[in-house]
């Protein structure tokens, strides 16, 4: 099962977080084995690999994503921001905006850096800001790491996405044990410690909440299309994030679980093409019957005074 799991560094500079791109160590062989179990283990793999008999390997029982659509996460739950300060989840799950949950561990040196790259990758290409537009809160489900170590990841994260401003908007928290399986739990997020490897077995995705912390979607895997992403944080915004022609697009898209996207809703365009339709006909006909009624300015006046006989 080699790649299954992160292991934390060991040695000189142990302290130090793995950066940005040393997820490719390892090689190719390991990425994809650690992909592979992570989607078995969260149920998305493909249909062939959902027929078979076999049990899952012992390190992979418990470990997955069981959605919680509409769930409501705690959020007088208390963790340590990236300052080392205490804070509870209601200072950013505020009713302002909506927010995107990740959960992670941060020795992890490859699919905890490949999720945040991809998520990363992603968000590059919104013109939305943390901070501005929505919120992004990354939880260390490992309770022996540090706000230390979690300030280290913050400002190489927001040293790869290139705004500044992000910082404000993006946080990386540590927590008790107790409080990290609270949160854990009530968005269905299922992951354990193999004290043999000394390793964390868990899933790839991220939650998209609502402003008041209830469970709009899941999106699951590494990498996350710049559409998707915005069209998510558009419905978990409940029209507190985007443009009107952003929400447009939202009725005219739905969620396939299967794709792991956004496609096209053919009926709604459909019903969204008829009431176009009927809008516009209904104005031609106003403006019709509206010269319909006027005077013609060429009609010939009626004669006025006494009839000659």
């Amino acid at each position: 099962m080699d790649g299954v799991f992160a292991a934390g560094p060991s040695g000189p500079g142990a302290d130090r977080p793995p950066s940005r791109r040393d997820a490719s160590v390892g090689g190719a062989r390991k990425v994809l084995g650690f992909v592979l179990a992570a989607a078995l283990a969260s149920g998305i793999a493909a249909p062939a690999a959902a027929q078979r008999s076999e049990p899952l390997p012992k390190q992979l029982e418990g470990v997955g994503i069981e959605e919680h659509p509409g769930a409501q996460v705690p959020v007088d739950l208390e963790f340590t921001a990236e300052d080392g300060t205490p804070v509870r989840l209601s200072r950013y799950i505020s009713g302002t905006r909506p927010v995107i949950l990740t959960l992670n561990y941060y020795r992890c040196p490859m699919l905890c850096t490949l999720l945040l790259n991809g998520l990363v990758d992603g968000l590059k290409a919104l013109a939305w800001t943390p901070g501005k537009d929505f919120e992004v809160v990354t939880l260390s489900i490992d309770p022996l790491e540090t706000p230390a170590l979690a300030m280290l990841k913050k400002e190489s994260y927001i040293s790869e996405f290139g705004r500044p401003a992000a910082a404000a908007g993006w946080h990386f928290l540590t927590g008790k044990e107790k409080n990290i399986r609270a949160l854990a739990d009530s968005v269905g997020f299922s992951y354990r410690y193999d004290e043999e490897r000394q390793q964390y077995a868990h899933a790839a995705g991220i939650f998209l909440l609502t402003p008041h912390g209830r469970v709009a979607r899941v999106l699951y895997g590494v990498t996350f299309e710049p559409r998707t992403l915005k069209l998510a944080l558009t419905e978990a915004g409940n029209g507190k994030v985007g443009s009107t022609a952003d929400q447009v697009l939202l009725y005219c898209y739905h969620y396939d679980a299967n794709a792991g996207r956004y496609v096209v809703a053919a009926s709604n365009i459909m019903r969204l093409g008829g009431a176009a339709t009927a809008l516009v006909v209904g104005i031609w006909l106003a403006a019709a019957w509206r010269r319909g009624t006027r005077p013609h300015a060429h009609a010939r006046p009626e004669p006025h005074g006494p009839a000659v006989g």
